[in-house]
Formats: C-alpha cells, structure tokens, sequence
C-alpha cells in the first residue's frame, strides 16, 4: 500500500503530529465524528439500561477534567512521541471516551445500583493523578487562574441576570446553567491568554475574529451567540428524549469545560 495522499497529511495528520490546530476541513470532520459518536454511545447506554440524567452528567465532569489535564501533560512535554500524539485533540477525546465507557461499564458491573458512586471516583483519581503530575513542575501565575475564574464567573451571572429579568426560562435549568458557565469560562481562559499573555487561538472562527477585531474579549459575545441559540434547540428539539438530550448537554459541557480548564492549567505554569 503506497503512501496516503498529502491531502490526508495536510488536513488531517499534521495538525495532529505538529499540534498546529483546526482547520476548516478537519474541523467539519471531527464535528461529525463527534455526532456518530455520540448515536453509538447512545445505543450502548440504551443496551445496558443507564439512565442518562443529571446525576450521569454530573458524574462523567471529572472525566472531562482528566481529560483536560491530561491534554497539559502533553503540553508540557511530559510524554514523547509517539505516545504523546494520543494526548492531542481529537485523539484525546477518543482516549477519554474510551477510559470513562470502560469505567462506566466496570462500575455498572461491580457495584450494581451504586455504579456512578464508582464511575466518578475512577475519574476523580484519574484527574488527581494528572494534577499532581503537573504541578510537581511547579507554577508561574497564580493571576492567571484567578482572573479567569472571576471574570467567566461574572459573565455568566451577569448572563443568568439578564435571563432572569427577561424570564428567559432556558437558564433556571441546572444543567444549562452550568454549561453556560463553561463556556464563559472558556471565553475569560481565551481572553486572559491571549490579552494578557500573548497566547495565540487554534480555532478557526475565533481566531478570525480575534484578529479582526483585535481583542479576545469578542470570544465573550461569540459564544453567547452560539451557545443560548444551541441550548434552545436542544431544548425544544430534544424535550421529548431526555437520554439524548442529557448527552447532547454532556458534548457542550464537554466543548466549554475542557478548554477552559486546559488553557487555565497551561497558563498557572507557564506552558
């Protein structure tokens, strides 16, 4: 078999081996990646009758910190190639989705009707495991973490306010407000990163706009924009099947909070 087509390399396998970021075709691709994905853990799910409520949900976050942290300890050329190449986006999430459905299914296994008792513990260890890895380096900022907490803190209260005062009945669910706190989050760990310490944005449509606008305060707006019109189609679109729906959740949460805690981490020790 002859060599892949440098189409593959370009869009595909480059970004990957030089961590160089999206691009539009790869970005279209892991996106449709990420919805098959989500049907085939569905149906397994469905198979082994595991409710996906909001407990599930909550019981799978620190799966999304592991992963999160995980993603550092490449950052932070802790591991060589070509075992490091697993740590980069989108192969992390496979590593990730992998560990956490093996957890789950275990955990449903041995420990019956106290299975995310377990299934969360095994992602708590896993998250401590990579934490304490990374800070053993030692830290460069303590700024950075704080600013970002108070100010996606603050744009999502300031969020919730304003859905409040327009009863705007989207943000009194629990799971929606969280979600929305993340991806604030994500916003404030973009702006502190790249304002304030000259880091630069992988993402195509942030990047863009970025440069056209010459702050990363837009990413504030630009997801605010995203982010409600999604989570009123999920809604609407998905009240009727809460398993979907609930997972469907579970990917934004995931979207919002793993960048936002691994741009955080990477900042708190110079990375």
């Amino acid at each position: 078999m002859g060599p892949l087509h440098p189409w593959i390399y370009e869009y595909y396998i480059d970004p990957i081996v030089y961590d160089t970021g999206y691009n539009p075709v790869n970005t279209i691709t892991w996106a449709l990646v990420l919805g098959l994905m989500l049907m085939m853990v569905m149906r397994l799910l469905r198979r082994l009758d595991i409710r996906i409520d909001e407990r599930f949900v909550l019981s799978t976050t620190p799966y999304i910190l592991a992963g999160a942290s995980l993603r550092v300890v490449e950052d932070a050329d802790l591991l060589t190639a070509p075992l490091k190449y697993l740590l980069i986006t989108p192969l992390i999430y496979f590593l990730v989705a992998a560990v956490a459905l093996s957890a789950l299914v275990f955990s449903w296994w041995a420990m019956k009707e106290r299975y995310l008792v377990g299934y969360a513990a095994v992602g708590l260890f896993w998250t401590g495991a990579n934490l304490t890895a990374l800070f053993s380096i030692g830290t460069e900022s303590l700024l950075a973490p704080a600013a970002i907490f108070a100010l996606g803190s603050a744009a999502a209260l300031a969020a919730w306010a304003v859905g409040r005062r327009l009863n705007f009945q989207l943000l009194s669910d629990r799971l929606n407000l969280l979600i929305l706190w993340a991806h604030m989050m994500d916003a404030a760990s973009t702006y502190v990163g790249v304002d304030w310490f000259g880091y630069h944005e992988k993402h195509v449509l942030p990047n863009f706009l970025i440069d056209l606008s010459g702050t990363a305060l837009v990413m504030f707006p630009l997801k605010l924009m995203i982010i409600i019109p999604v989570l009123t189609l999920i809604d609407g679109g998905l009240r009727e099947d809460p398993s979907l729906r609930n997972l469907t959740l579970l990917a934004l949460l995931t979207l919002g909070l793993a960048p936002a805690l691994r741009n955080t981490i990477r900042l708190t020790l110079g990375i």
